[in-house]
């Protein structure tokens, strides 16, 4: 099975070099800089799970990008997706399986109109990985990883089933799932609470919770994400919410959004994809979001100045 993963940043470079790692056929598309750099330096994973250097590890950039892929890992950031569509368009064909790893929904929407429904799969994961000043692949906790995609009509596809075979071998967290839009919810709604109320509030969850009102407001947050959700028939299950819960009231609790840790170093955040179309859709369905409009009132603020 080929393996094509657009990118080798953090996420991309993690699960696709433990593919690599496991014997399977993986390549990477990346940009000219990163292919010297894996050139030069190979695929580097540090992590409490095991450190590896993948030496000279399989990379293509666009203009060289011919072969048909049978899986194609898409890591990007949501404001990059547009790029990132142009770059791999070559390597989707009949038979491509798209397994997008973007937080939200509103990605599925580009990806449907550019390859057609039937080659977009449902997808997310979880991982705590960054890229250090050496643009080494740094895993920050072993706690947890997770890799989970699946048809998302609820099915399970001869395809679903030979993407989990291949992928079991990786020991990433791999899992085909039956229930995979119902999971890409509750994510969103986790992310959009935790990034719209510590990137607001420039804290962690810890000193929120010191402050008055704060408690109040990040429960809030989640309860109107919560509201979207139900609104398109995904309403977080309460297992979820018991745990999203615990997570916003742990007293002392360092835990931020990494929208919040990009606000911080002056990069780029995906302010629309996120906490804007989460806005969108419950305008549409008529659900009031005011503390989403007042954290997204600041995030595009930030973006103006960064412009």
């Amino acid at each position: 099975m080929r393996i094509l993963v657009v990118g080798a940043g953090a996420i991309g470079g993690y699960f696709g070099g433990r593919l690599l790692q496991a014997g399977r056929d993986v390549r990477f598309l990346v940009r000219p800089k990163r292919a010297a750099e894996l050139a030069r330096d190979g695929l580097v994973i540090k992590s409490p799970n095991g450190d590896v250097t993948l030496k000279s590890p399989p990379a293509v950039q666009a203009d060289k990008l011919t072969e048909k892929a049978d899986v194609l890992l898409l890591s990007c950031k949501a404001f990059d997706l547009k790029d990132a569509i142009k770059s791999f368009a070559p390597a989707v064909g009949p038979q491509t399986a798209i397994i997008p790893l973007l937080n939200g929904m509103r990605h599925l929407d580009v990806l449907d109109e550019s390859f057609g429904k039937d080659r977009v799969l449902g997808g997310q994961c979880g991982i705590a990985v960054t890229l250090d000043e050496h643009r080494h692949v740094v895993q920050l906790t072993p706690v947890f990883q997770s890799l989970t995609f699946g048809e998302r009509d609820g099915t399970m596809s001869n395809r679903v089933r030979a993407i989990a075979e291949t992928f079991s071998a990786g020991n990433i967290g791999s899992q085909a799932s039956e229930n995979i839009m119902q999971e890409m919810w509750e994510k969103w709604v986790l992310l959009a609470t935790l990034a719209s109320s510590t990137s607001l509030m420039r804290a962690a969850v810890g000193h929120i919770l010191a402050a008055p009102g704060g408690r109040d407001f990040m429960l809030g947050v989640r309860d109107e994400c919560s509201a979207v959700a139900k609104s398109a028939d995904h309403a977080p299950r309460e297992a979820f919410l018991t745990r999203v819960t615990g997570m916003l009231t742990t007293e002392g609790s360092p835990l931020t959004a990494s929208m919040f840790r990009d606000i911080k170093a002056g990069a780029p955040v995906e302010a629309d994809h996120i906490v804007g179309d989460m806005i969108a859709r419950g305008d549409a369905a008529k659900v009031p979001v005011p503390r989403l409009r007042t954290a997204y009132t600041h995030l595009k603020a930030y973006e103006s100045q960064r412009s």
